[in-house]
């Protein structure tokens, strides 16, 4: 099975490369940008060097001659895109980014894989999507039509592109939902990553909505052991769906997955647990509500768990007790 993962020098892209086996021929595509610091996604692909079958090719999405030849030569089995620019507060200050690698480079893969059919095209969306809503756990079921920010927009418009080109070409597409990604050799623009970096240095944190915050932590290797399981399971099409009973499927081969922990955890929580594996305590300036946030997110899986017969285990603990002891030998503290 030859399988193209975009965003492979990314947290989650390059943590499923690491873990698929070796029935799969990898390629990995990432433009590494300077969103945040390059050479961490280096060191993500220096330790997957070593990885029989996989190939590490340097490209952008939104680079759409590129991409056509790519699919037209490797002839891929399965896309998963987890190629995308992420963060919630960076796409009020650089929207065109989000434009840019989140739609263009979206369509750019469809259209390929258009020409080029695949068996199953895997996306990232994000819990963001839920937006305004105020119904928890949130469920794929729920309306998701306001959105707080444009990262969420591109979020959802994936979704909706998706869904035109299953209806269209029969392209089998998943989308996945996830919620609050954290772990070792995570994204530094992550809220625990920055705290873990202001505790150890004795700079006070920030912590917004007065901390009135809960947030569905997932561990890394959960959501990853969700992705491989779902790689399978192409979405077939349904032709007794009606839209008064399944909103997340369709007539078309198309499906929309959360994959969170089903466990949200109050912020303040959050930040004790890191200042119980560092030893150290911070100091807290409470903050109003960020533009863009949202105050909760908490995601309904019955769906996935009854699909998959998996559920996220690792616990916020034991999690994060991993995160601290690979940020202090990564930094040398």
């Amino acid at each position: 099975m030859k399988t193209l993962i975009t965003g492979s020098a990314g947290f989650i892209g390059a943590k499923l490369v690491e873990l698929l086996d070796e029935s799969h021929e990898i390629v990995g595509i990432d433009n590494l940008n300077d969103y945040y610091d390059v050479s961490l996604k280096e060191t993500r692909l220096d330790k997957l060097k070593n990885k029989e079958k996989y190939r590490f090719i340097k490209m952008d999405l939104t680079d759409k001659q590129a991409i056509f030849d790519l699919f037209e030569k490797e002839q891929f089995d399965v896309v998963v895109n987890l190629g995308a620019q992420a963060g919630v507060r960076y796409s009020i200050q650089n929207p065109y980014a989000y434009i840019d690698s989140n739609v263009v480079g979206f369509i750019n893969l469809l259209e390929a894989a258009r020409y080029n059919p695949v068996k199953h095209f895997i996306f990232a969306s994000s819990s963001s999507v839920y937006g305004g809503n105020t119904k928890v756990p949130y469920s794929t079921e729920d309306n998701v039509d306001h959105p707080v920010s444009l990262y969420a927009a591109t979020k959802k418009s994936n979704e909706l592109m998706a869904h035109a080109y299953s209806n269209l070409y029969g392209i089998p597409t998943t989308g996945l939902r996830f919620f609050t990604v954290y772990g070792p050799m995570g994204r530094p623009d992550m809220a625990y990553f920055s705290f873990t970096e202001k505790i150890l240095a004795g700079e006070p944190i920030e912590v917004f909505n007065n901390g009135n915050m809960m947030r569905d932590f997932t561990y890394i290797d959960d959501i990853v052991e969700g992705i491989i399981r779902l790689i399978p399971k192409s979405p077939e099409k349904n032709s007794s769906w009606t839209e008064k009973n399944d909103i997340s499927s369709s007539w078309a081969p198309y499906k929309i997955y959360n994959i969170g922990n089903n466990k949200p955890v109050r912020l303040l929580d959050f930040i004790e647990t890191i200042e119980k594996h560092l030893g150290k305590k911070s100091e807290k300036i409470f903050k109003p509500m960020q533009q863009g946030d949202v105050k909760q997110t908490f995601a309904d899986t019955d769906d996935l768990e009854k699909a998959i017969k998996f559920k996220p285990s690792t616990s916020l603990d034991e999690g994060i007790g991993k995160f601290v002891d690979w940020y202090k030998d990564y930094y040398n503290i």
